[in-house]
């Protein structure tokens, strides 16, 4: 595996650098009582304590991270924006045609719903809204492209997944399904203008205040007591290992390769539409172009973590960098002399069936949405309004969606997840690296690797 151009881990990733604006929230001066204590400033946590405000200006609401609104997940992702359509094989499995119709079409709000909210604040985080492409770079995975166009067609809804059978951009791209409800986002210039928003409503945010939940459902943050009718558990991978949820995520490792701007180069091999890309791989590449020309690409082929322990191979592990760089070189051939300017990862909870939960721990009080897999930009506004409702006992839409309060299968206890996982990753992604490479899998590779659907189980970003 060759080594990337920048180490990652030796800077924050450069969407922080570029839009923190170095705001920071001081800790609670003492202990509190709030309506709602929502634990986590990304995505999740910001949304929902908007969407909380709007609902009942009067409710007391307090945010709690514990290091700066943005630095998770929602400041390192790769910026795609998108709803459930590029799901729907997945969702037809699991819920049926009706339910799976339903979570495509409450998806249909994620994108306007974020451009409303910009507009209203008058904000800029790079809305935009260019569709996804799916693209096949092997034989193999020409069945991917093929089953995302069928399932459309089976529920009546061809348009929503196009088979392009010349995609254009690069030549290593065999055909592609397009999906109309992508689009990018810079995703660290959202993150702050949802922490200026809930700051603007009364929310109350506490910085670099990590927040301990007891076995009882009572809070610490801090070091400050807090006394909360209601708490919203928004910390994803952090969660893995809470009771609660326990055995229901695995973490990965994600990380991007980010060039230099290159607009000539993407002008020259006609990727001028902003469309998001991804292939169709287990441990997938993504990419993207930014607003000033640059490209982003992504490797979810990270190593996995053990338990809820998120250290330093979510964010400085050169090999999965590496592996993003490669896939930029062999997938993209037009930008080989691109320079990297930049790398980073993070870690991502990945639910065993790849779609997010939603739900209400035992004794009725602490509410929480998990298992984005690597999908939480977007899905994040939906579920945001799922915790509201819940937070504030309301049966309604939101949350009768499908996602809500579902029974999802079970990953193994540690230390099998952590072995097992990662025999099974190591066998995936030999069999993805001999595939590409025009060769057939070792037969050992293909047999382990196999595993997980054996066990109506899906790894990796797939």
């Amino acid at each position: 595996m060759p080594t990337p151009t920048v180490s990652p881990g030796s800077e924050p990733a450069w969407w922080l650098r570029d839009a923190d604006d170095g705001d920071r929230s001081p800790p609670p001066p003492g202990d509190l009582a709030v309506d709602v204590a929502i634990v986590g400033g990304g995505f999740t946590g910001l949304w929902t304590a908007l969407e909380l405000k709007e609902r009942d200006p009067s409710l007391r609401v307090a945010l709690f991270e514990a290091e700066f609104c943005g630095f998770g997940p929602s400041g390192r992702n790769g910026g795609f924006c998108h709803g459930y359509w590029s799901y729907l094989p997945t969702l037809r499995e699991l819920f049926g045609d009706e339910q799976a119709l339903d979570l495509c079409r409450a998806g249909d709000l994620i994108v306007p719903g974020i451009r409303a909210f910009l507009e209203r604040r008058g904000e800029d985080a790079w809305l935009r809204e260019g569709g996804m492409l799916e693209v096949s770079t092997t034989p193999r995975h020409d069945a991917a492209v093929d089953a995302h166009v069928e399932a459309a067609r089976a529920v009546g809804r061809p348009e929503e997944a196009v088979l392009r059978e010349r995609p254009g951009i690069s030549r290593r791209f065999r055909r592609a399904v397009f999906f109309r409800d992508g689009a990018t986002v810079h995703p660290a210039r959202l993150v702050r203008a949802l922490r200026r928003a809930a700051l603007d409503a009364g929310v109350e945010v506490h910085e670099r205040s990590p927040a301990r939940l007891r076995r009882d459902g009572s809070l610490t943050a801090a070091g400050r007591e807090i006394a909360a009718r209601e708490v919203v558990l928004a910390t994803n991978a952090w969660a893995t290992d809470w009771r609660p949820i326990r055995g229901r995520l695995t973490v990965f490792g994600s990380y991007v390769v980010l060039t230099e701007p290159v607009p000539e180069l993407l002008d020259e091999i006609g990727w001028t539409g902003g469309e998001a890309i991804t292939d169709s791989r287990m441990f997938l590449h993504y990419f993207r172009t930014l607003d000033d020309g640059r490209v982003l690409m992504g490797s979810g082929s990270g190593p996995i973590g053990y338990g809820n322990r998120i250290d330093r191979r979510f964010t400085h592990d050169a090999p999965t960098a590496g592996r993003a760089e490669l896939g930029l070189r062999r997938l993209l051939p037009a930008l080989q002399e691109a320079r990297i300017e930049a790398s980073w990862g993070g870690p991502i909870d990945v639910a065993a069936d790849h779609v997010p939960f939603i739900g209400t721990a035992p004794g009725g009080r602490v509410h929480y949405a998990m298992g984005y897999s690597g999908h939480g930009v977007g899905p994040s506004w939906l579920a945001a309004r799922a915790l509201a409702s819940l937070a504030l006992r309301a049966d309604d839409e939101w949350t009768r969606l499908p996602l809500v309060h579902r029974r999802t299968a079970t990953v193994p206890p540690e230390p099998l997840r952590r072995l097992g996982g990662g025999a099974i990753r190591a066998a995936i992604l030999a069999c993805e690296e001999a595939e590409e490479a025009g060769r057939r899998p070792p037969p050992a590779a293909r047999a382990v690797a196999a595993v997980p659907r054996l066990l109506g189980m899906r790894l990796g970003q797939r």
